[in-house]
């Protein structure tokens, strides 16, 4: 179980290991008490043997005799089960003795060849009596006097109240384990939800930093879960190192080619036209593609940090306010739904994106432009994006003119101003975003600009 929840795996395993368990305990208390009932039930039937032998003699006319008194009732009761038979052997007469409760029955003996007597001259044995019940048989056979004369005895038990008294007793114990094992349950799972709090604690801090609420974890956490959280803020702090380091040097590298370049640009000036306009186009170019450089470097160490947040709707609006006044006879307009959609990236890559396309449209709009903003369809196994598409209602391009037009440096209408980079640039810092650009048919018949970026994912 690669994925999903840690609470609901440890629940789970916990939940099994204690019905296995308490199965398993089940089984074996219930075994281990029948062996005993068993056991100890057949003790009594010897118990009861001996009794009758001890009871029984031969008297003076050579029969039978005695008075048994084994103390329990059992044996009065006609059909219980319980039985003792004292029948003759050889040449000693009849009649034989025998409890009330077999009447003039009598049970069935296996031969002695299929069923021999052990080292105790005893044998023991199942039977039923007339009535049915099941019987556990203890039998032997003594000498009763110097003559030789023999008898034997039997006692039989109703094994029927061992199997009801055994079936009680695992019921009970069955309902006793489960009322502990639902216990069991519960109590572990309250452990478990409780012990894996500071988890949860951790997960909502890391939401806060993805939300840009807060810098690091905070909170107090249990030694097992200290140092990850330590690593994770030193983790953060070493980000955002890395990510100020790039910005300065970024700055530096871009200040240290700003005068070379102007540099150039003003001395072509003196030059000769032919010359001057050629070396002048050149710095413009290579200051274009040095600042898209810079850039891509500063877009890649942002990319990474959990802390690059921006809120989409204030910086659309304030594009399109800056730009319907640099354009004051189009019409702007713009429609963002859900206002509260927040990208994770940086603001000035977004403003630099839209303000490429927003410009962009702008040049060959004939009344007007609008922006828009809307959750991008969700695709199985990616992140959650929104789409803002740009359409313009100008003149358009065919399918051909939309590949051309996303190459670096190719400008499409050389009337309109520009280095031809802008929607190269616009598609670098959306990929760098593992996002997308591409451009379509407007419904108005113009152009449309659909730029997909990633959602900020929040925590509960």
């Amino acid at each position: 179980m690669s994925r999903g929840s840690l609470t609901a795996r440890v629940l789970l395993f916990a939940s099994v290991w204690a019905v296995i368990a308490l199965v398993a305990i089940a089984i074996v208390i219930s075994q281990l008490y029948r062996a005993g009932s068993e056991r100890a039930f057949g003790d009594l039937l010897r118990a009861h043997l001996n009794s009758v032998i001890n009871a029984v003699t031969i008297d003076s006319s050579g029969e039978l005799s005695g008075n048994l008194q084994l103390g329990d009732l059992v044996f009065e009761q006609p059909g219980s089960g319980w039985i003792w038979l004292v029948e003759p052997l050889g040449d000693l007469g009849e009649p034989r003795l025998a409890s009330v409760s077999i009447g003039d029955a009598t049970i069935a003996s296996p031969p002695v060849a299929d069923l021999p007597f052990n080292q105790r001259y005893q044998r023991s044995y199942t039977a039923r009596d007339d009535q049915g019940n099941p019987l556990e048989v203890v039998e032997t056979e003594v000498e009763l006097d110097a003559e030789g004369h023999a008898a034997r005895f039997r006692v039989a038990g109703n094994r029927q109240v061992l199997e009801d008294e055994i079936a009680a007793f695992s019921s009970n114990l069955y309902l006793v384990l489960a009322l502990f094992g639902i216990g069991s349950l519960l109590v572990n799972a309250v452990a478990i939800l409780y012990g894996l709090r500071p988890l949860d604690h951790a997960r909502k801090a890391l939401g806060k930093i993805r939300a840009g609420e807060a810098q690091q974890l905070d909170g107090e956490f249990p030694r097992e879960i200290a140092p990850l959280a330590g690593e994770i803020n030193e983790l953060i702090s070493a980000n955002h190192r890395v990510v100020e380091r790039a910005r300065m040097q970024v700055g530096n590298l871009a200040h240290s080619l700003k005068t070379p370049i102007a540099v150039l640009i003003n001395e072509s000036r003196d030059m000769t036209p032919a010359h001057g306009t050629l070396v002048r186009a050149q710095a413009e170019t290579m200051q274009a593609q040095v600042q898209t450089y810079l850039d891509r470097a500063r877009i890649a160490a942002q990319r990474g940090s959990v802390l690059a947040r921006t809120e989409a709707a204030p910086v659309i609006e304030r594009l399109v306010r800056v730009m319907a006044k640099l354009n004051p006879d189009l019409a702007f307009s713009t429609d963002i739904e859900p206002r509260q959609a927040t990208l994770a990236m940086e603001t000035q890559d977004l403003e630099e994106a839209l303000g490429n396309l927003v410009e962009n449209a702008a040049k060959f709009a004939r009344t007007g432009v609008v922006v828009r903003l809307r959750p991008a369809p969700e695709t199985e196994g990616q992140r959650a994006m929104f789409r803002i598409d740009i359409d313009d209602d100008g003149p358009g391009l065919d399918e051909t003119g939309m590949r051309e037009a996303v190459k670096r440096g190719r400008r499409l209408d050389e009337t309109k101003p520009g280095t031809g980079l802008g929607l190269s640039i616009v598609g670098e810092i959306a990929s760098e975003y593992k996002g997308g650009f591409a451009l379509a048919q407007a419904t108005s018949g113009g152009l449309s600009a659909r730029l997909t970026l990633p959602a900020l994912i929040t925590q509960a």
